[in-house]
This record gives C-alpha cells, sequence and structure tokens, in this order.
C-alpha cells in the first residue's frame, strides 16, 4: 500500500475525531471516529484483502469504548480507550519477548533485515514508547481539561514519527545486507 494512503488511513480517524470535538462536542467526535475508523478498516481491506492487526485492534477499541461512551453518555471511556489501547500493544510486544516470539519482526520483517538480538532491542524499545504513552494518556485524561486531552491526542502520531525516526541510526547499524542475509524460514 502506498505510505501516503496507509499514513492517511491511521491519522485520518484522529483528525475526524479532533475535528468533530472542536465543531460538535465529544460525542459526535465520538460517533465520527467510529464511522471513520471502520472507512478506514474498509478501504483497506478492499486494497489489500487483509487489515492490519494495530488497525484491526484500534478499530475493536474503538467500537466498544466508543459505544459505551454514547450508550452511557459518559466521555471516561473513550478517553481510557488509548491508554487501553498502547498497554496492549506493550504487552504484547513484550510478551511476545518473554515468550521468545518477536511480533515486530513479524510486522517489519518484510521491510528490513536485522539480526534477532536488534530485532529484541527495537522491539523493548516500541514497548517501553506504548507504555509511556499508556502511562501518559492516563495521567492526561484524569488531571486535565477534555479539550487539553484532545489536543494532547492530536499530538500523539507526531511523536510517535518522531520516536519511529529517532530509532533509525539504531536500525542503520544493524542492518543485515541483502546478500548477508540469513535463509528465509
Amino acid at each position: 500500500m502506498n505510505p501516503l494512503l496507509k499514513m492517511a488511513l491511521d491519522l485520518g480517524p484522529v483528525l475526524v475525531f479532533v475535528i468533530g470535538y472542536w465543531l460538535f462536542g465529544i460525542y459526535y467526535a465520538t460517533a465520527f471516529v467510529m464511522l471513520a475508523i471502520a472507512c478506514a478498516v474498509a478501504i483497506e481491506y478492499s486494497l489489500e484483502r487483509k487489515v492490519s492487526p494495530m488497525l484491526l485492534i484500534t478499530f475493536v477499541l474503538v467500537l466498544i469504548f466508543g459505544g459505551l461512551t454514547l450508550w452511557l453518555t459518559n466521555d471516561i471511556f473513550i478517553k481510557m480507550k488509548p491508554t487501553i489501547l498502547y498497554a496492549m500493544f506493550a504487552s504484547i510486544l513484550a510478551g511476545g519477548l518473554l515468550s521468545d516470539r518477536v511480533f515486530l519482526k513479524y510486522l517489519l520483517g518484510q521491510a528490513m533485515q536485522l539480526p534477532d538480538r536488534a530485532w529484541r532491542v527495537l522491539t523493548w524499545r516500541w514497548a517501553s514508547f506504548f507504555l509511556a504513552l499508556a502511562i501518559a494518556n492516563e495521567v492526561a485524561w484524569r488531571s486535565v481539561s477534555t479539550d487539553t486531552w484532545v489536543v494532547l491526542k492530536l499530538g500523539v502520531m507526531p511523536l510517535t514519527i518522531i520516536f519511529a525516526l529517532a530509532q533509525t541510526p539504531f536500525i542503520l547499524r544493524n542492518q543485515i545486507e541483502g546478500d548477508k542475509a540469513p535463509p528465509a524460514v
């Protein structure tokens, strides 16, 4: 899939939520993000005949917590959703390592060749990043206004891009050249 389209599918629902919030409030924004993420899943599936695991997990959590937010008219649920999502990603990555599975390699192994030690380091870094995001969201939604929380939520995508770019020197140092790569299993 074109990387710009992939980024639009990932970022689009967040932007829809933020714009919906500023124009109509938290409950309309919640309904809009539920619709937007469903559209993102449908578009990705129609183009790829599959849906990325991260998008699928996000979709399910948005539907569950968005549904609870609308059904109970309580915005706590939509504010808790990022905490649960990031904690889940951190747990999946760390749990995989503890059970000798490097899930990040499964996700990105087609794009780059790294030795197992480097995959493990990179996975721990991402697990730690997601845990930090979970803690930050939990602190934020409990201690700042909804307006401020929405602005902070918008900042997660650029922060994630910056974190990913910060991993580039490590990846480049550990990249296995094409002819030195171990045979595919």
